[in-house]
């Protein structure tokens, strides 16, 4: 009898006229790396003229003009336009991650400064220590093993960027701020904003930004990352603004301008909702004790995707998200309102009420509006790139 299970892959021979054809494959795909290696060499050129001449890095009328003539050439050539497409997309942001990483949009005129970055060995803190070094500032490093102090810092910088913790934003502010040039600017980039600014504020004279990069520092480039800037004082003839949005555009960012209020407001949801539901999730997992291999072999792309998320969400540090989420002055609200919600589904649910349900869910819909079919377009994409990498 035989044992063997009919699912285990057996070994196969390799048919000569097959192995010629993977060879011939093989010399094609290594003539089109050749290929992209010239094209990102002719990249490093566009950098340069770009750098010169102003001209920003992110072209939306040239990205849509180069997808559209590669769709109707694959479809000439037999080729998937949709697959042409995904392969010039990732083709185009590396090309515009190389730009950035060549200063292509960063002005040949930036004024350089010194900058003191405190909380400069945190993650933030390397990753703006790397960024300003990369554009030719100065920059004096503090943290709590170093010798030169807050105050040493803040006296002899132009700018003092504040990179600590949420629950330290404050105390630092009230040492660095009265040692800041009244010319100078005292910045941070702190997940929350009114608090922050008010104690900035508070401490100086001097222009105060309030700034929250939208990514973590573990991110791989900083190309069409978010940033959003919430200015709280600028002193006439400063140009602090300006010279701040030209460096975070200069490395490839995204910039939205608010103000604090507003950017806590909306960060309940994008920060607060989304950790909260999360931090949900997986507890309720792990009181019904489920188990995750068990769970990845009868795995829907969708629920790998949430389960992907949500050990990534506990595989961080829980003093960051937790800062996050008391820091926040409308937790309470967004806390109460889950709590609502998920009662409401808990009735629909447990009285088996189908038609309660469809319409409660037809409203959520309705509430997402023309969105709900971007998502699932987009959701589709993610899904199809990480069933290529199981």
């Amino acid at each position: 009898m035989d044992d063997s299970n009919p699912l285990d892959q057996q070994p196969i021979e390799i048919p000569p006229e097959l192995q010629a054809l993977r060879d011939r494959l093989d010399e094609i795909d290594h003539a089109f790396l050749d290929l992209l290696a010239q094209r990102h060499q002719t990249v490093a050129k566009v950098a340069a003229i770009k750098r010169t001449s102003g001209v920003p890095i992110r072209d939306d009328h040239r990205e849509t003009t180069l997808l559209d003539d590669r769709r109707s050439r694959a479809s000439s050539s037999g080729l998937d336009p949709d697959v042409i497409e995904s392969l010039f997309r990732l083709v185009l942001w590396a090309s515009r991650n190389r730009q950035a990483n060549l200063l292509a949009a960063v002005p040949t005129d930036l004024r350089a400064c010194r900058i003191a970055v405190i909380g400069a060995k945190g993650g933030m803190g390397r990753l703006l220590v790397d960024l300003f070094t990369s554009f030719g500032h100065e920059v004096l490093q503090v943290d709590r093993d170093t010798t030169l102090t807050i105050t040493e810092a803040a006296t002899n910088a132009d700018v003092t960027v504040l990179a600590v913790n949420i629950e330290q934003t404050e105390t630092v502010a009230k040492i660095a701020g009265p040692h800041v040039r009244p010319d100078g600017l005292l910045t941070d980039v702190t997940s929350t904003k009114r608090r922050p600014v008010e104690a900035m504020l508070s401490a100086t004279e001097a222009s105060v930004i309030g700034t929250h990069p939208l990514f973590g520092p573990s991110v791989h480039s900083l190309q069409g990352q978010r940033m959003a800037i919430t200015p709280g004082r600028l002193v006439p003839g400063s140009n602090w603004l300006q010279w701040l949005c030209q460096m975070y555009r200069g490395a490839g960012m995204m910039l939205l301008e608010t103000t604090p209020e507003d950017h806590d407001r909306v960060m309940s949801v994008v920060q607060v909702l989304t950790h909260f539901s999360t931090e949900v999730l997986g507890r309720t997992m792990q009181k019904l004790g489920v188990s995750i291999d068990e769970t990845l072999a009868f795995t829907s792309p969708i629920y790998h995707l949430e389960l992907l998320m949500t050990a990534r969400h506990f595989a961080q540090s829980p003093d960051l998200y937790g800062a996050i989420e008391m820091s926040n002055p409308n937790t309470p609200q967004v806390v109460d309102a889950f709590r609502a919600a998920a009662e409401e589904f808990e009735s629909l649910l447990l009285a088996n009420d189908q038609d309660a349900f469809s319409e409660t869910f037809q409203e959520v819909t309705n509430f997402f509006g023309p969105f709900a079919d971007t998502a699932l377009r987009e959701s589709t994409y993610l899904i199809d790139r990480m069933v290529e990498r199981s």
